[in-house]
């Protein structure tokens, strides 16, 4: 019943079209007669309704009002008007506005139209139905904690009567459960925001690569200075979105670390913005960046994260405001903890409160926290500690109370030096020559795929595109590419499947992987390798991409 359409349009042909369209995508398309069943369904379970304007004028104000008011807290059940062109009465627009989830369609309209407006209402029926089974399990969790506890509490008061004196052994045993399972809840609660997140970003993430892709499609189109400016702008508002994206996928999962040579103090220098806004006005923020570069071989998103994560850790602890200086340098003694070598240094200081001798040996340890249960995990420092482990160096902490903090992550230093890895002036030129060149794009968003395809043509390869990893495997059937281009989230089968799969077929050949949001682990063992090409990307990154696979011959991702 949660995966049906239902459908209320009871003049003319209109609710024969309609059935025919939702029935092409899959969908259970259920068509009500009259108002009464177009309630009793609702009630039973639906994805969306669809229906026409003069249909949504002959339903009755109060029992549908009645019904919408009383969805719980996770639905908002969404509703497609098919409306006329022609001025809207009042009555009409009060009971839209009425419905609240609504999206009006003006007659005549496109199938196609159509067929994305009711797919879009079902996706979003779906995550609120997802959100209803996290609530669920949350709330038994609860309840099942809470049976716990009475149990317990029973056998403590049948024991106090005869063990008075293990009475203060048994409260301190209950005090330690009861935090251990508020902890617990903590967490469940988490893990249940971050699967939400992590959909919303996903989604967003791909309409953030459309609307970047296009943007720089018609800036090769049109040599007009003004577009170009024009697309400058747009495809700068892109870049924070996309920043946006990264941080709530960065929330929603575990993600595995991606180490690239990383200029560190570039990176700290483009955080500063995102920094100043999550301190808020009241903490006035200084970089003090070093003289000489600062390379490491990190994963530059987490180093960011755990940045962001010491500076609202340091605002909490300036409730009255302060001065946050967040300082890089290159150190080259380290300490007994550490190798002697070079070291990139990056600390973040603050003037507030401090933090006491005897919680100081404990900021790192995970589920920590001296915030109260709903406004920290613990596991922030933990992770800026094990971050910096696991890239090769090490976390510290000085602080005195009434002094302010420091925190300072050290990474191993890196003789290399970042080379841009742009094509020349003539690489797109070169890469159009190579138009003999087949490219396999499997990706599920059409227009995503549309965008990567024309992308791709322009650049002047041959193109065959596939919607699902199953029409991938079966155009490698009909024919061997000479490089696929493959998104990691696709129903049924995703990316790391389907390259593994496509290898078992047709053998090694080149792969590009363009993904936002990817198990990395799963990834390393399919590609033997850990970099991904990140959404939104524009096409220069992608020809360079395409164009470094094609001639080294192995996989690049």
């Amino acid at each position: 019943m949660e995966r049906r359409v239902l459908v209320h349009a009871p003049r003319g042909r209109d609710a024969l079209v309609v059935q025919r369209v939702v029935e092409q995508m899959g969908l259970t398309a259920v068509v009500c007669g009259s108002h009464d069943e177009l309630l009793a369904r609702m009630s039973e379970g639906a994805a969306a309704a669809l229906l026409t304007e003069e249909a949504l004028l002959g339903l009755p104000e109060e029992p549908l009002h009645a019904w919408l008011t009383a969805q719980p807290s996770w639905s908002d059940f969404p509703f497609i008007v098919l409306a006329t062109r022609e001025a809207r009465s009042m009555r009409a627009l009060a009971m839209m506005q009425t419905l609240g989830n609504v999206v009006v369609l003006e007659r005549p309209v496109h199938t196609q139209t159509l067929a994305r407006a009711t797919d879009a209402a079902v996706r979003q029926r779906r995550r609120q139905y997802a959100t209803r089974m996290h609530l669920q399990q949350l709330e038994d969790a609860r309840a099942e904690v809470e049976r716990l506890n009475a149990q317990l509490e029973e056998r403590i008061t049948a024991r106090t009567h005869e063990l008075a004196s293990a009475n203060d052994r048994l409260m301190a045993e209950i005090a330690e459960r009861e935090r251990a399972q508020a902890a617990l809840l903590q967490v469940q609660k988490m893990e249940a925001i971050g699967r939400l997140t992590g959909g919303i970003a996903h989604d967003f993430n791909n309409l953030l690569h459309v609307v970047n892709m296009n943007l720089d499609l018609l800036g090769r189109v049109s040599k007009e200075a003004k577009v170009g400016e024009i697309v400058g702008r747009a495809k700068g508002a892109v870049g924070k979105g996309s920043r946006l994206t990264g941080q709530l996928l960065s929330f929603a999962r575990n993600q595995s670390l991606l180490p690239r040579l990383t200029d560190v103090n570039a990176l700290i220098e483009g955080v500063r913005d995102l920094v100043s806004v999550s301190v808020g006005p009241q903490v006035q923020v200084l970089l003090v960046l070093a003289d000489t570069p600062c390379w490491a071989v990190l994963d530059a998103n987490q180093l960011e994260m755990a940045v962001l994560n010491m500076a609202v850790n340091a605002r909490d602890a300036m409730p009255s405001g302060g001065t946050l200086r967040i300082e890089t340098a290159l150190r080259r003694d380290p300490g007994s903890e550490l190798p002697p070598g070079e070291y990139v240094s990056v600390s973040v200081n603050d003037t507030g409160t401090g933090i006491a001798p005897h919680v100081l040996a404990k900021v790192f340890d995970p589920f920590f926290t001296t915030k109260p249960v709903g406004s920290g995990t613990g596991l922030g420092l933990s992770q800026v500690y094990g971050f910096a482990k696991q890239s090769g160096g090490l976390a510290f902490v000085r602080s005195q109370e009434g002094e302010g903090t420091c925190v300072e992550m050290l990474f191993p230093a890196s003789a290399e030096r970042a080379v841009a890895e742009t094509m020349p002036a003539t690489a797109e030129a070169a890469a159009a020559e190579q138009g003999h060149h087949r490219v396999l794009v499997v990706e599920d968003d059409a227009e995503v795929r549309r965008a990567i395809v024309e992308s791709l043509g322009l650049l002047g390869y041959a193109v065959t595109e596939a919607a699902d990893g199953d029409s991938g495997l079966a155009a490698l059937a009909r024919a061997t590419p000479d490089l696929m281009l493959v998104d990691y989230a696709m129903p049924g089968m995703n990316g790391a499947e389907f390259i593994g799969r496509a290898r078992e077929a047709v053998g090694r050949i080149p792969v590009v992987l363009a993904t936002g949001y990817a198990d990395m682990a799963e990834v390393g063992r399919v590609l033997g390798t850990q970099r991904i090409l990140i959404k939104p990307f524009d096409i220069s990154t992608l020809a360079t991409t395409v164009r470094q696979a094609l001639v080294s011959g192995a996989p690049v991702s």
